[in-house]
């Protein structure tokens, strides 16, 4: 039987990163998700020029053009709806999506971010766990709500702190988690197996997803 493979929308404002991880994971045979639309709001940044070597369709919606948010908005969830998007990935989208927006899109929104929410919410993730002397720090996939990373978490990946870590060595090993459990995560609710009932996200099953929470041996 052929895999249903549901249309995404990646929401980006910088390199990119994570939508490459996005991008390769939906070449698999199989994979329950493809990549519709690479929307930013920011012109010419790398984001854009991956999904176009990708030949994915990308358009740019510069929220400066607009001067209040809900029309930006708007102008977002008209693109989603022209391309039938059924989920959307945030990946480095700096900006903050409203209730409304969240209420009118019908689907999914996920996000990641660097850290094992719920510390460690925001601006400088990474940052913030070094300031507080963490020992473990990761990255977390999240269903998105009105409030800044607080969404339901579908995925975590953890991530040691070092004693020799700055900034930047931290931010990269824990990159490296993301690039696998963002795809992992999308294939689980594109599948219907993450679902959030509250605060808990559950498998199809019925059972709390498993395996999810663990560093990745590689």
């Amino acid at each position: 039987m052929a895999t249903i493979r549901r249309p995404v929308a990646v929401l980006v404002s910088g390199n990119g990163t994570n939508l490459q991880a996005l991008i390769d994971a939906a070449k698999a045979d199989g994979y329950p998700a493809r990549i519709e639309v690479v929307i930013s709001n920011v012109a010419g940044v790398r984001a854009l020029q991956r999904a176009a070597d990708a030949g994915i369709p990308t358009l740019t919606i510069p929220h400066g053009d607009y001067p209040e948010r809900a029309q930006f908005e708007q102008a977002l969830l008209k693109a989603l709806e022209s391309h039938r998007v059924e989920i959307v990935c945030l990946a480095g989208f700096m900006r903050v999506l409203s209730r409304k927006f969240l209420s009118d899109f019908p689907g999914p929104v996920l996000n990641i971010h660097p850290a094992l929410l719920p510390a460690f919410p925001g601006l400088h993730a990474v940052r913030q766990a070094l300031d507080y002397g963490a020992k473990l720090s990761g990255c977390t996939v999240h269903f998105v709500d009105e409030g800044t990373d607080t969404g339901p978490v579908v995925a975590q990946a953890a991530v040691p702190v070092l004693d020799s870590d700055d900034e930047a060595a931290l931010a990269a090993r824990i990159r490296v988690q993301e690039h696998w459990l963002y795809p992992l995560a999308l294939r689980l609710v594109a599948e219907g197996r993450a679902i959030a009932t509250g605060r808990r996200v559950w498998s199809g099953g019925g059972a709390r997803t498993e395996g999810l929470s663990l560093r990745n041996p590689g």
